[in-house]
């Protein structure tokens, strides 16, 4: 633990304007990995006897043995079937390193689609990234993490695990960046520019806001000439003229959050009908209006939906909807009184989600009954969207947006996959969104095959290790692990990630979760 963190546990902090983007100078440097952070990679890591969940959709398997040999995957070998005694002679010879699976499960490490290393909150990325860690986020897609060049700087100390953090990919917000002249006005020709730059500068993509269409179209057109990645938060100040819909047409590669979608599927209206007293920097009014869309719209079953659900999986459109970031508008006090805050959320970050004006994402300034009944039902018709759109073939990812409204790093990203087995996933679904589609979001605008994402021979040896099942409930990959009756009827706690695997690096979880 730095001590910076230390500092920031022995005394509260004021409550910060949110400052997504923050500058290398406000942001505490990462402590390089120190002795006992993690073992490896070795030359031969084998694990023995696991179940393996492999990323696919598949159904587990085992008892496997799984050898990696330093950071990648070189055999995954059946030995047996449960109950029965393994078959010795078909299993892999002794490694350096061996991990005793039996009775566990195994799975790829996750990738958290939408995440900031901090703001005004937390600014310190060890804390951050130990907690995306300890819950098995191995990768992770800032939009933007931080300013461009720091991102990058961490970027590099993750790929050669200098540092303790997940892999990072990392997107950038358009006329932004260090030498970027921000006095420069906005033209197509300058957003052609800004692509340029960023792609220079060795960004992995670009993540747009609600841009004006020619600027769009521009941004989009030239971002494809670089093999750059694009996602897009499709805010209400510009939404009325680039709709989801619109800007999968100019080609956007990924949705992320909901804005723009129920946009693409008003019904009479051509634009959202808000009140006439609705101001956009008021939060509650940012917040609260936005849940009051899901009866504005083409209904569940109708042409427009299906057609909207048809020409996005032809698109092969991905949709990022982060359900967790906006689930306390449904129950703030359930939120606000979750099981980890105590322990792990820092007195910085605690403040931070306290309802303030000058707060992005704390605008319970009165937040009523009716506002929660509101997001219950937008709630259901958006994840009625997303569960269609996936079972015509859609992608979905997993992604959390961690570090604003009661949602804190790590354990807003499992409850992403709690909130999409709520959506109607199959418990097989999720782990296919928190892995293999994740990997393919990140790869493919790259033009290159996954690297990781399932559990293959040659691919990177990253995965997660946990002593109870996940597909029996998600709740056993908490920190805090899940609630059961022991054998003397009491209550205790089971579960919390046992290891988390990355680059052939394993990581005691519980350690992380120490730190």
């Amino acid at each position: 633990m730095s001590r910076h963190l230390r500092r920031l546990l022995a005394s509260s902090a004021v409550c910060l304007t949110a400052a997504i983007t923050l500058s290398a100078q406000q942001m505490t440097p990462t402590p390089n990995r120190q002795a006992g952070e993690g073992e490896g990679p070795f030359d031969r890591l084998v694990i023995r006897g696991i179940t393996v969940i492999d990323g696919t959709g598949a159904p587990p398997r085992g008892p496997v043995d799984i050898v990696v040999q330093n950071n990648r995957i070189s055999r995954v070998v059946s030995v047996g079937f449960p109950g029965v005694a393994v078959h010795e002679r078909s299993r892999p010879t002794k490694g350096a390193k061996e991990i005793d699976g039996t009775g566990m499960y195994l799975m790829p490490g996750f990738v958290d689609a939408h995440v900031h290393c901090g703001g005004g909150q937390a600014r310190d990325p060890e804390y951050v990234y130990k907690l995306w860690m300890m819950h098995g986020v191995t990768t992770v897609r800032g939009v933007p993490c931080g300013s461009m060049d720091w991102d990058l700087g961490q970027r590099e100390l993750s790929a050669k695990n200098q540092i303790v953090a997940p892999r990072m990919f990392i997107y950038h917000r358009p006329f932004t960046g260090e030498g970027w002249d921000r006095a420069k006005p906005q033209t197509p020709e300058t957003a052609r520019e800004w692509v340029r730059f960023g792609a220079k500068k060795g960004v992995d993509g670009n993540k747009f806001g609600a841009q004006d269409p020619e600027i769009m179209a521009a941004l989009l057109d030239e971002a494809k000439k670089f093999n750059l990645g694009s996602t897009a938060h499709l805010d209400q100040m510009g939404v009325v003229r680039m709709n989801a819909r619109d800007a999968s047409r100019l080609g956007l590669g990924t949705l992320t959050h909901y804005y723009g979608l129920f946009e693409s599927l008003l019904k009479d209206y051509s634009i959202q009908p808000y009140p006439v007293n609705q101001n956009y920097n008021d939060e509650q009014h940012r917040f609260g209006q936005v849940a009051r869309l899901y009866d504005k719209i083409h209904p569940r079953g109708s042409d427009e939906w299906n057609a909207l659900i048809k020409e996005w999986v032809d698109r092969r459109f991905i949709i990022d909807p982060t359900f967790t970031i906006y689930s306390a508008s449904r129950d703030v006090m359930r939120m606000r009184n979750a099981d980890w805050h105590e322990k792990y959320t820092i007195p910085s970050l605690w403040d931070f989600y306290q309802p303030n004006r000058n707060a992005h994402g704390a605008y319970w300034f009165y937040w009523t009954t009716e506002d929660e009944i509101q997001w219950k039902r937008f709630y259901q018709v958006w994840m009625s969207f997303v569960n269609d759109f996936k079972n015509a073939g859609g992608r979905v990812t997993t992604g959390s947006d961690s570090g604003f409204i009661y949602q804190t790093y790590g354990f807003g990203y499992i409850l992403e996959l709690e909130m999409l087995q709520e959506a109607g996933f199959h418990p097989l679904e999720v782990i296919r969104s928190a892995t293999l589609y994740g990997a393919q979001a990140l790869h493919e605008p790259k033009g290159k095959p996954i690297d990781f994402g399932i559990i293959r021979p040659g691919l990177l040896a990253d995965m997660v290790i946990v002593d109870q099942n996940p597909l029996e409930n998600f709740k056993v990959l908490y920190a805090t692990g899940a609630v059961k009756v022991n054998d003397q009827n009491r209550p205790d706690r089971v579960g919390g990630i046992t290891y988390t695997i990355k680059d052939g690096i394993v990581y005691d979880a519980k350690k992380l979760a120490a730190d």
